[in-house]
């Protein structure tokens, strides 16, 4: 949907909603990916599967590149985590990866309801797990430290859009 389009990757508690509903603060457009493009499927195949794991949490990828093609917005934000995001990820023209340190992941950790992801023991294990190992987020992008006040983490993507812009 946007001319230039950036991907807001992290593990769970990085700040990912918060800095999507910031960016639409700010008017800027920004999607929720885990609301708007996300289903439980196989990875590999895009099957829709019965199975609600943090294995099966994807995106729709003809979705995602539908909406990259639109060229209706100057820029779109594209904010979550997808288990197949490497079936998409060339789409985009930057992705920013939202890190936190443990004891801040875990502080927000244990402000989850337990009916959200993250809400569980079992689940607060894999994501523990996941921030030490990143081995589900993207390798190369760029790093955003979230456990900055949500102004500044949103004026620094911001402000690396912009860069990204320029090159």
């Amino acid at each position: 949907m946007g001319i230039r389009n950036y991907l807001i990757e992290g593990v769970s508690c990085t700040g990912k909603t918060t800095v999507c509903n910031e960016l639409q603060r700010r008017g800027y457009h920004a999607i929720h990916g885990d609301r708007e493009l996300a289903y439980q499927g196989d990875p590999q195949t895009g099957t829709p599967t019965d199975s609600a794991t943090h294995e099966n949490h994807i995106w729709h990828v003809d979705k995602v590149k539908a909406l990259v093609a639109n060229q209706d917005e100057a820029v779109t934000f594209f904010c979550g985590g997808s288990r197949n995001f490497l079936k998409f990820i060339d789409q985009f023209d930057g992705v920013f990866v939202l890190e936190v340190d443990i004891d801040t992941l875990n502080r927000r950790l244990d402000e989850r309801p337990e009916n959200e992801f993250g809400g569980k023991k079992t689940e607060r294990e894999l994501i523990a797990r996941l921030h030490q190992t990143k081995e589900d987020i993207p390798k190369n992008g760029i790093i955003i430290d979230a456990t900055a006040p949500l102004e500044h983490v949103v004026d620094e993507i911001l402000r690396q859009s912009e860069e990204n812009k320029r090159q």
